[in-house]
């Protein structure tokens, strides 16, 4: 495993407040299906442009209540990245060692009623099959270009046995750098850029379910926080080094870890 990135402060903050947070015993007072995971869909969806909001995302999961001023796609795309958190907290649950095509399946079940059909020089593939990408992209900070297609599929093999040792060791590491881990992943993923579309929800989702394996609270991207958690990404992509992103991600868990604390000891 490569060496420990986190700022100290952002290390030394995080083991505390994990620390408090379980002796508190907060988590076992929180539904994680709905209170969280209704959170984690309705912000990553909301990254990605959906203006559906919380409430109005766990009124469509719960009892099927349709928000009538939002469009079809982002109903689609909020209900489609549900079933895929549940996919890949059962594969987690199960210890499933992930390879490509496990990456393809859940990329597949984000993208299953809003992928589309390519057709390229190189050939067909299909965004809602999980297909890899037959063409560049560019994205981000002056249309930054992503890997070559053609180098996609070796480097997504390396990532998974990268993603295979982590998960070996993250049982035997401190809560800090447990996250540390999972962001590294996201940010890794991210930057293979597998496919044409989606990859933000898979990388984040990954990131999720590599908490939610060492009983940690999941890093909810905040739609308020958009434009600095893609300025800490394109930090991080500048450099060639994941650090501004480690670091930004760490900053916001001690937030949450502060202000879930701080509510819990005020209801008190």
């Amino acid at each position: 495993m490569d060496s420990f990135k986190m700022d100290e402060q952002y290390r030394q903050a995080l083991n505390r407040l994990v620390a408090r947070f379980r002796e508190l015993r907060i988590g076992e007072q929180i539904d994680f299906d709905k209170f969280y995971l209704y959170s984690l869909v309705a912000h990553s969806t909301a990254i990605e442009g959906s203006t559906m909001t919380e409430r109005e995302t766990a009124l469509m999961f719960e009892d099927g209540i349709l928000p009538a001023k939002r469009n079809l796609t982002e109903q689609l795309m909020n209900l489609d990245l549900k079933k895929a958190y549940e996919l890949a907290f059962r594969l987690f649950g199960n210890k499933t060692e992930l390879g490509v095509r496990d990456l393809q399946i859940l990329s597949a079940a984000v993208m299953k009623n809003t992928g589309s059909q390519y057709s390229t020089i190189l050939g067909k593939f299909d965004s809602s099959a999980g297909d890899l990408r037959l063409v560049n992209v560019s994205a981000g900070r002056g249309g930054k270009s992503y890997l070559s297609w053609q180098k996609v599929p070796d480097a997504l093999e390396r990532f998974c046995a990268w993603l295979k040792e982590s998960r070996r060791q993250m049982a035997a590491l401190e809560p800090a750098l447990q996250y540390e881990v999972s962001f590294e992943a996201h940010y890794r993923l991210v930057q293979i850029h597998p496919w044409v579309d989606g990859n933000g929800r898979v990388s984040r989702l990954l990131m999720n379910a590599l908490q939610k394996e060492q009983n940690l609270l999941p890093a909810i991207v905040q739609r308020e926080h958009k434009e600095r958690y893609i300025a800490a990404l394109e930090d991080a992509e500048d450099i060639g080094d994941s650090k501004p992103f480690i670091d930004f991600m760490g900053g916001e868990m001690v937030a949450y870890y502060e202000a879930c604390i701080s509510d819990y000891e005020a209801s008190l």
